[in-house]
């Protein structure tokens, strides 16, 4: 396949993957870097530390195009947004800073334990309950927390952040948009952090692809998230945290 006399074959199976991770993490606020590196590494044979490079590096360009798709779809409560930004950059930034001290390999499975039973909790409750939405309490500290472990455990800011969101009982469209768009100050803090070591010689090929997929998806994630139901979202959520998060902890211990 040649468009303008490029070869677009070997970027092909990498714009599809962009494009559903991205369909995915729009919607429901998370996935992106667990779907796109399973696909990778799984299926592609991409070595994980460099299929982890390209995650972080198309997320900048993904999370601006997603958060400005929610902006215009009126899924962003500034309130909320100003509350975990800045929590939010300060544990990315100490997350990249004691990346050398702390193995996030090791924290990793705990967390994805944990995830998976909020996972379970959201899936019940999504299923049995009509959600009560209430305004969110805990937010500064769980910025600064999902803001650390993305940075040193490789992701988590979607799971961590939008699943504790939810447990709270905030507005499950506005709790995805707002997520969405704060991240992405968090990916560009976190990777300019990076950018000194690791460089930026993956913007071509393979993730172009993916920036070409996920930028592609963006409207349509925001799109889905504002006609959603609370209550069908906390069952997607439910369902997309307990699976995620098992194939996680199985790829870990396994």
């Amino acid at each position: 396949m040649e468009v303008l006399g490029f070869d677009l074959g070997p970027i092909v199976p990498f714009i599809l993957i962009g494009f559903l991770a991205q369909m995915v993490d729009g919607a429901l606020g998370m996935a992106f870097g667990v779907i796109t590196n399973t696909l990778m590494v799984g299926l592609l044979g991409v070595p994980p530390a460099l299929a982890s490079q390209r995650v972080h590096l198309v997320e900048c360009f993904t999370t601006a195009t997603s958060g400005i798709s929610h902006l215009l779809h009126g899924n962003i409560d500034k309130r909320l947004f100003f509350r975990l930004l800045i929590p939010g950059v300060i544990g990315g930034l100490v997350g990249s800073y004691l990346l050398t001290a702390v193995d996030g390999d090791v924290i990793k499975p705990f967390v994805l334990i944990y995830l998976a039973a909020i996972g379970v909790w959201l899936l019940v409750r999504g299923l049995l309950y009509p959600p009560k939405l209430r305004e969110a309490k805990h937010v500064a500290p769980l910025g600064l927390v999902g803001g650390f472990l993305d940075s040193a455990g490789g992701g988590g800011w979607g799971p961590v952040v939008t699943s504790n969101l939810l447990v709270q009982g905030a507005e499950p469209r506005k709790v995805v948009g707002t997520v969405n768009s704060v991240e992405f100050f968090l990916t560009l803090t976190i990777s300019a952090s990076f950018a000194f070591h690791m460089g930026i010689s993956h913007i071509a090929g393979p993730t172009l692809g993916l920036i070409v997929g996920g930028i592609a998806a963006a409207p349509f994630g925001a799109m889905a998230a504002k006609h959603f139901s609370p209550k069908l979202m906390l069952v997607l959520v439910g369902v997309a945290l307990s699976a995620t998060s098992a194939y996680g902890i199985w790829t870990a211990w396994g």
